[in-house]
């Protein structure tokens, strides 16, 4: 693979970070470790695990942690509503200690599905909460105690802060949650986001950041499902499978999202397609994946920093074979060389 890759750059130069990400579908806790080893032997950045209904994302991530030495760790990314922010805290200064430093920690607002039917609670006034969650965090790791719920409470600070400031990051995906990651993040962290839409998000960071008093920017860490193939057909396949998951599966936010980037006509069909990828959705699918052939693949993922990206979280299609995986942590490695 790596003397097919060997002349692939073309166009840009891959000077950002680059990392791997698995979403709630891929249960292989076994595989996740041993393709987190990989990467961080390939010298990529960062390892990503999300959280929904099936593993305990920072249990997954300190089992990791355990096994390696050198690459990020993230919650890429764990729900608001499914927690406290002590117990996010708790968790985080934990992760940041079991990992020598390595740890970031991802939120995001989840969806009506899954906090409602999981967690049993009710999902209304999403940013509110992401704020509310966001700031007592914040305010948990750096010493503080958070404004007591009830009259007579004691207010309680954490027993031990992190050596190493915890990084957050905030998976936003409307346009005031994005605002509130300008404001309160240090990170944003979009997935399935239109990458000629990416200037849009920096707007809408920076009109947030107007509200606080720091002047550091906060950084686009965009997580970009594969749909990389060993030749377009099988890229092709890989495509549909994420489009029309995330078109019929995930509830009612990333259809809306995706028409946002495309039109109402290309999500339907792919809502209603079968085997074959709807032609109709082929521009979205190079818009929102990273959808090509292995020897596409560094001039993809520059295409990304180039449109406006600070770091590339490459999220592995989850399910199938680890020796394909495998071979996807590779391609993202080996590309990053080429175009270093």
């Amino acid at each position: 693979m790596l003397s097919r890759l060997s002349g692939a750059a073309k166009g840009g130069t891959i000077d950002g970070m680059t990392g791997v990400a698995f979403t709630p579908f891929e249960t292989r806790v076994d595989t996740i470790i041993r393709l987190a080893r990989q990467a961080e032997t390939l010298g990529l950045d960062r390892v990503q695990v999300a959280e929904a209904w099936s593993h305990d994302a920072t249990i997954v991530l300190a089992e990791i942690a355990a096994q390696t030495s050198r690459i990020g760790l993230g919650t890429g990314v764990l729900s608001v509503w499914g927690r406290t922010p002590a117990s996010i805290a708790l968790a985080a200064a934990g992760l940041q200690r079991a990992s020598g430093g390595r740890f970031s920690l991802g939120l995001g607002a989840g969806s009506p599905p899954l906090t409602e039917g999981l967690h049993g609670l009710r999902w209304e006034r999403p940013v509110a909460r992401v704020r509310e969650t966001v700031t007592g965090v914040r305010a948990l790791l750096a010493g503080e105690r958070l404004p007591a719920p009830a009259p007579g409470a004691r207010p309680l600070r954490l027993g031990v802060l992190p050596e190493v400031p915890v990084p957050i990051a905030l998976a936003a995906l409307s346009d005031e949650s994005i605002r509130l990651a300008g404001e309160l993040a240090d990170e944003w962290g979009p997935f399935l986001w239109a990458r000629s839409r990416l200037s849009e998000g920096r707007a809408l960071l920076d009109e947030g950041a107007a509200r606080r008093e720091s002047s550091t920017p906060t950084r686009i860490a965009v997580a970009v499902p594969v749909a990389l193939g060993p030749d377009a057909a099988s890229a092709r396949r890989m495509a549909a499978w994420w489009l029309s998951t995330y078109a019929t599966r995930m509830g009612p936010i990333y259809p809306r999202m995706l028409r946002r980037f495309s039109s109402a006509e290309s999500v339907e069909a792919l809502q209603t397609a079968t085997d074959e990828f709807p032609a109709a959705a082929e521009a979205l699918a190079r818009e929102v994946t990273l959808f090509g052939t292995y020897e596409e693949a560094p001039e993809l993922i520059a295409a990304w920093l180039e449109a406006g990206a600070d770091s590339v979280e490459l999220v592995l299609p989850p399910g199938r074979p680890e020796a394909e995986l495998a071979a996807l942590v590779e391609v993202a490695a080996t590309a990053v060389t080429i175009g270093a």
